[in-house]
């Protein structure tokens, strides 16, 4: 099986190429490297495009593939350019999603947890989109195209993720945007306190970018379309964090406080109803925090 994989030298794009590449399978990674890093492929065996997915002439020139996982996008949710967020992640979707159904192939797509902006935990996939910035409004623009398709359109089977807050591997790149586990374990580990919004109590449902890659890769095989929530549904605070990696790093820091300066523009908590996920995937389990962070802090002190 050839798979495509926009955005595959991303975060989680990159994960998800490395798990098809253990599987068996062929991998076409599409990828314009402007919000990518390269070190996350150097040793992945796969064929590279670099293009612009918003770009709908290269889809042109592509050879055939079997399936596509489309995580091309820009994450950055502070980016005050709205008409290149837009172009990048709704129109680069739209072309995607259109070389999908003209040629019949199934479509694997990332959506976001962030749809959901301050809305109801846990956030349930038919309750009101609420989008607190220009990157969640262009993801909730896919969904809603998503679903305008496949009201009419039976094949291909399509499949839409709504990720909720993911960390782990192949996020260095990412800068101010790379998760919080990331940025308390590099502040802690240079002897500096933890820096918190107050008073650390916000909640997030974290779940570990291997996880995310399997269950994106897995869904390639479900055979009906739908738009899933996929976190662990177990919400955990920032403090949880800090009282983690104070565990695994044998310290006893305690977090600095400070006013959050996206106040009115910022999910304090994130928590995903799983039923249809684990109504599409039978006894599915995923990392618990702790177990989540461990794993992570041997990859970032080995790497």
């Amino acid at each position: 099986m050839r798979v495509l994989v926009t955005g595959g030298a991303g975060f989680i794009g990159s994960n998800i190429v490395k798990l098809l590449r253990e599987r068996g399978a062929k991998v076409l990674i599409l990828d314009d490297f402007s919000h990518s890093g390269f070190k996350n492929i150097i040793d992945c065996q796969a064929d590279v495009v670099c293009a612009d997915v918003s770009d709908e002439k290269i889809l042109k020139k592509l050879p055939r593939v079997d399936a596509i996982i489309h995580e091309a996008a820009i994450t950055e949710t502070t980016l005050k350019d709205d008409t290149r967020m837009v172009k990048v992640n709704f129109e680069g979707f739209r072309n995607i999603l259109n070389y999908s159904l003209k040629n019949k192939i199934k479509l694997v797509y990332a959506s976001s947890a962030g749809v959901y902006g301050e809305g109801d935990c846990p956030m349930k996939e038919s309750q009101k989109s609420l989008p607190h910035n220009i990157y969640a409004y262009s993801k909730l623009l896919c969904d809603r195209l998503f679903e305008k398709v496949t009201r009419r359109a039976t094949r291909p089977v399509i499949a839409g993720l709504r990720y909720f807050n993911v960390y782990g591997p192949g996020e260095e790149h990412k800068g101010m945007s790379a998760s919080m586990v990331y940025h308390l374990y590099h502040q802690m580990r240079k002897g500096n306190s933890p820096r918190l919004f107050k008073y650390g109590e916000q909640r997030r449902d974290f779940i570990y970018v291997e996880d995310v890659a399997r269950v994106t890769v897995d869904c390639l095989e479900i055979k009906k379309s739908r738009v899933m929530n996929l976190g662990t549904g177990v919400p955990r605070s920032f403090n949880d964090i800090v009282a983690v990696l104070n565990k695994l790093l044998n310290t006893a820091f305690k977090p600095d406080y400070f006013d959050n300066p996206y106040k009115g523009n910022y999910q304090n908590y994130t928590e995903a109803d799983v039923r249809l996920l684990k109504e599409s995937f039978k006894g599915l389990t995923f990392l618990s925090l702790e177990e989540g962070i461990e794993k992570y802090l041997k990859y970032l002190q080995n790497s």
